[in-house]
């Protein structure tokens, strides 16, 4: 018996045969028909707000990189180049919403709020979660490729059960659109009319493998398999990305159920502070990826706007260089914690087994200082 399989409706997805823009690499406006209603409000203002994160983010981020090779951090994923890509939707979230983000999603942590003293002992390996997931509205980082798919859309359900006006997003990798998790949590989202929003931050690579091996088609055509409709946006333009999450999020909560952003950018350093892309990509193809560099493209639209790029970069610095210092500080003063800390807050409220483990651990420790 032969069965017939229907094929995606293309009609389910957008930017498939190119990437969704707003911004051209000269800083003009393209029209679009599909995002330009919701950036009515953007003006130079705005648009330098937008700016001023992006330096911001990238700042962090070549800092803790260099935090890294001076022994002060353990561990850094960058994102050099994806700034666009994160400030833009991070930047649209409401005050409820929630973020389920990776490793690699520096720029929703520091624009959701996260004290730097806190986000530092992530990466020097002093906690599992630096800040209160309560408090900024957002997970801590997930190292299991795909999980926090999963943990988004199951925040998303209870928040529509419980009738809640809030979204969840939730960011990974094109790596992770190979993982099981992910297509479990396409399935649960659709099944459900679930209000979160998948943001697959597209940068060319899992670790050393091209998305070029993992798929055949525009990730963003994989989603419209189960259903749910896909855009497929330029993630160096942050104005468009910016535009494609309010659409999403505005479905979201008006009950349309979920939506799928894949954001075509790329990774222009290593995996983490651990790689060494030269040994798997060409550096022609970095450079014409560094000629893309989303500061740049806003930097060139404010100016077409008028705006006083001088006072801009100079505000931008400002701000950009207080940030490192803070987040430079932190990381010289950070106290490792207290070895039987691990113990603290598995439960709301400490089982026999747990602190049995506890009064295990401390013996174990004592017997060998004693033995020192």
């Amino acid at each position: 018996m032969s069965i017939t399989v229907p094929a995606p409706d293309p009609a389910l997805a957008a930017g498939l045969d190119s990437p969704l823009q707003v911004l051209d690499l000269d800083g003009s406006r393209l029209p679009n028909e599909l995002l330009d209603p919701h950036l009515t409000d953007i003006d130079e203002s705005a648009l330098t707000s937008l700016y001023v994160d992006m330096v911001r983010v990238r700042r962090l981020d070549t800092e803790a990189f260099a935090l890294t090779r001076q022994g002060q951090l353990v561990l850094w994923p960058p994102l050099l180049g994806q700034e666009a890509a994160q400030v833009g939707p991070a930047t649209a979230l409401g005050e409820k919403d929630w973020v389920f983000g990776s490793y690699r999603e520096h720029g929703f942590a520091l624009l959701r709020g996260a004290d730097m003293a806190e986000f530092s002992r992530i990466w020097k390996a002093h906690a599992h979660s630096g800040w209160s997931p309560q408090e900024i509205r957002m997970a801590p980082a997930q190292i299991i490729i795909g999980a926090q798919t999963l943990h988004g859309v199951g925040y998303a359900m209870a928040a529509k059960m419980d009738g809640a006006d809030e979204v969840a997003l939730t960011a990974f990798g094109d790596g992770a659109t190979s993982e099981g998790d992910v297509s479990e949590a396409l399935v649960w989202a659709a099944s459900f009319k679930a209000p979160v929003v998948f943001l697959c931050q597209n940068n060319q690579y899992a670790i050393s493998e091209p998305v070029a091996l993992q798929s055949g088609v525009p990730l963003a055509l994989r989603p419209t398999g189960f259903g749910i409709p896909s855009m497929r946006v330029d993630g160096n333009d942050v104005l468009a990305m910016h535009a494609a999450a309010r659409l999403a999020f505005d479905r979201a909560r008006s009950g349309g159920g979920p939506t799928f952003i894949e954001a075509v950018t790329y990774r222009r350093g290593p995996h983490t502070s651990t790689d060494d892309p030269k040994r798997y990509r060409e550096d022609a193809e970095l450079e014409a990826w560094v000629a893309k560099d989303p500061l740049e493209r806003v930097e060139r639209a404010l100016e077409l706007m008028g705006a006083n790029m001088e006072a801009v970069r100079a505000e931008a610095k400002i701000r950009a260089d207080q940030l490192a210092k803070e987040f430079r500080a932190a990381c010289e003063q950070a106290v490792p914690p207290v070895a039987d800390s691990i113990f603290d807050e598995v439960y709301a409220q400490p089982t026999k087994r747990l602190q049995r483990q506890r009064l295990e651990h401390r013996a174990f420790a004592a017997s060998i200082e004693a033995k020192a």
